[in-house]
């Protein structure tokens, strides 16, 4: 199985959106939302979060992501905060912790491998995922 995650922000902080993609065999699911007043990493993360939060039950999965924040903060850098008590090693509080916590959850469900694409370039799926996030946050500023 597959899932392909991105997410969007129309300024930093600002109306934002978040979308993914799951894939498996023949089959393809994709999702998509929206926040008024968010940033970048924080639809990042929740695109992730919904992706594996949709699998109902625990699966294997490759993630795929253009953010290297969300990549290196799964795979890297979430060990030492949790050791820390969500407190980074200079002793200022993790951004996001609260998605951070939410993603180390639904992480922990499936057997992940996560895996890093370059926004914007030759990977199909990762600019669907991109036009869907930013479809979501521009829907919102519309309907106001």
């Amino acid at each position: 199985m597959q899932l392909i995650t991105d997410g969007a922000c129309l300024g930093n902080p600002g109306p934002g959106g978040w979308a993914c993609i799951l894939k498996h065999n023949s089959t393809t699911k994709e999702l998509f939302g929206h926040a008024r007043e968010t940033t970048n990493n924080r639809m990042e993360l929740t695109a992730a979060i919904e992706g594996l939060r949709a699998l109902n039950e625990p699966c294997d999965v490759e993630v795929v992501t253009d953010s290297e924040y969300v990549l290196k903060g799964i795979t890297e850098w979430i060990h030492g905060w949790k050791r820390r008590n969500w407190v980074k090693s200079d002793k200022k509080p993790v951004a996001n912790a609260d998605l951070w916590q939410l993603l180390d959850a639904q992480n922990g469900r499936h057997k992940t491998r996560w895996t890093w694409t370059r926004g914007h370039s030759s990977h199909d799926d990762n600019n669907r995922a991109d036009e869907l996030a930013n479809r979501a946050a521009r829907e919102q500023v519309a309907s106001k």
